[in-house]
């Protein structure tokens, strides 16, 4: 079985929807998967994802079903409550709009001296974690997509999957990049916060994960390629920048 984790293209947020590159970018993706085997399309219910997926559904005649835990990952951490967690949060920002912050968006002088966040489990006791419905949020993706995987053949037991019967199925599932990390630490056993941090899905890139049955019946899920964004090379089009920081401190690209 393959998995195809496709991130949006690059976002306007303030429509939900995809900017006048964005556009480019899904157009030059459903051109390059048009020559893929692609067998089942998922897509999550935000509109960005949705006007993504659209350019590729068309080309390759297919319809996908709508999922809901495929949303960008919500988790919102109540950093009023905890000061140790009001000094972690990236600033400026406005409290009245803003009254949360996403669970992930820490800085990395916070995180890295505090190890638990990179621990497989212990991310799970986390200031982080105490302080947002992390755990709630992060558990009803794992949950979502093992119920995916189960009706393909491959039912969760421990860190590993049982094959009832084995799938050759190519899925795509178009998204965001907080749930990609999200179904990645589930399936690879690794914290989050490690993926959250140091990997970056660049807007309308592809990540192949593939099973693996080195023994009958039994299965594990690998990375053979993350952040493709070779339809963009194909295209002449440049990599957008949403969900990266700058380079150098001097730069104001994005704080």
């Amino acid at each position: 079985m393959k998995l195809l984790i496709i991130r949006h293209g690059d976002p306007d947020y303030s429509i939900d929807s995809l900017t006048p590159n964005g556009k480019k970018e899904a157009e030059a993706l459903a051109n390059y998967l048009a020559s893929k085997r692609i067998d089942d399309c998922y897509v999550s219910p935000l509109g960005r994802a949705q006007d993504t997926a659209a350019y590729t559904l068309r080309k390759i005649g297919k319809t996908a079903e709508t999922l809901p835990w495929l949303t960008e990952f919500p988790a919102a951490v109540r950093f009023r409550e905890s000061p140790e967690l009001f000094r972690a949060m990236p600033t400026p920002w406005d409290e009245e709009a803003q009254p949360f912050r996403i669970a992930w968006d820490i800085l990395p002088s916070y995180l890295y001296p505090h190890e638990e966040y990179l621990d497989q489990f212990d991310w799970r006791t986390s200031e982080v974690a105490k302080f947002s419905d992390l755990e709630e949020v992060y558990d009803g993706v794992a949950n979502g997509l093992d119920a995916l995987l189960a009706k393909y053949g491959y039912e969760r037991n421990g860190n590993l999957y049982h094959v009832t019967k084995s799938s050759d199925k190519v899925v795509a599932l178009f998204c965001h990049f907080g749930v990609e990390s999200v179904m990645l630490s589930h399936l690879l056993g690794i914290s989050p916060f490690a993926i959250w941090h140091g990997f970056m899905a660049l807007p309308s890139s592809v990540t192949v994960v593939n099973t693996e049955e080195r023994e009958q019946g039994v299965a594990c899920f690998r990375v053979s390629q993350f952040g493709d964004l070779s339809h963009l090379a194909l295209a002449g089009l440049e990599p957008s920048f949403a969900g990266r920081y700058c380079e150098r401190f001097e730069d104001p690209t994005l704080h």
